[in-house]
């Protein structure tokens, strides 16, 4: 009579633990670049104005948004990272998302004119 075989825990895939991932490259990186920066001591816009100014209605508030993007030492990580997540709104890297592409300005509110403004 042969002993019994030792039990061996099932290897299937179905069975076996699941598979850990590493992140997106493109996000690892933004994330070392954004901690970099922060122990640096370099400021960073959106952490430290009220976050609402990103996400503003008004043309003049939106500029003032992608003014604040201008000395942030991340902006292009920033803007990459919008563009790989397809953002729908806000002030991304000094851009300005609108349904998930990057526009120029913001329209003000209301019809437009017929005739333009005498300056």
């Amino acid at each position: 009579m042969t002993p019994p075989l030792p039990s061996v825990p099932p290897t299937t895939p179905t069975q076996a633990a699941p598979a850990q991932f590493p992140p997106p490259e493109g996000s690892l990186m933004q994330i070392t670049a954004l901690d970099d920066a922060e122990t640096l001591g370099a400021p960073i816009p959106c952490r430290s104005f009220d976050p609402e100014v990103f996400f503003a209605e008004t043309p003049a508030d939106v500029e003032y948004a992608k003014s604040l993007c201008g000395t942030c030492p991340v902006k292009e990580a920033c803007l990459a990272g919008a563009l790989d997540r397809r953002e729908p709104w806000g002030v991304w890297g000094g851009e300005l998302f609108v349904q998930g592409v990057v526009v120029a300005r913001k329209r003000p509110r209301g019809r437009p004119r017929k005739t333009e403004v005498m300056a």
